[in-house]
């Protein structure tokens, strides 16, 4: 019966390969959070020259899935200057004219 089943069985030994997880030095996969935080300096730079109000929220907004799509092993004091960017975007926006933000089209 043994006997049986070795022929009828498909997997391949050779073919195994076995799990090796990735080396903590190596690059993460998921480019998203430098994107988003790059993404957000531009908007927040935009938004402290231009005075545009959109443009520092968007930065906040950016700033915010950076930092939730971060691992715990990324640079955190670049993270929380794009976030103190994003947030002085927003407040130097209101401080300069406190009216209500205007839809951009």
């Amino acid at each position: 019966m043994s006997s049986l089943a070795n022929q009828t069985d498909p997997r391949r030994p050779n073919k195994i390969v076995r799990y090796k997880p990735p080396q903590a030095g190596t690059p993460s996969d998921d480019p998203t959070p430098d994107y988003m935080n790059l993404l957000g300096m531009i908007f927040s730079m935009c938004g402290l020259m231009m005075k545009l109000k959109w443009c520092a929220w968007a930065a906040v907004y950016c700033s915010f899935i950076s930092f939730a799509n971060a691992r715990t092993s990324e640079d955190t004091k670049q993270m929380l200057s794009s976030f103190m960017l994003s947030i002085s975007a927003v407040v130097m926006s209101y401080l300069q004219n406190p009216q209500p933000m205007t839809p951009p089209w």
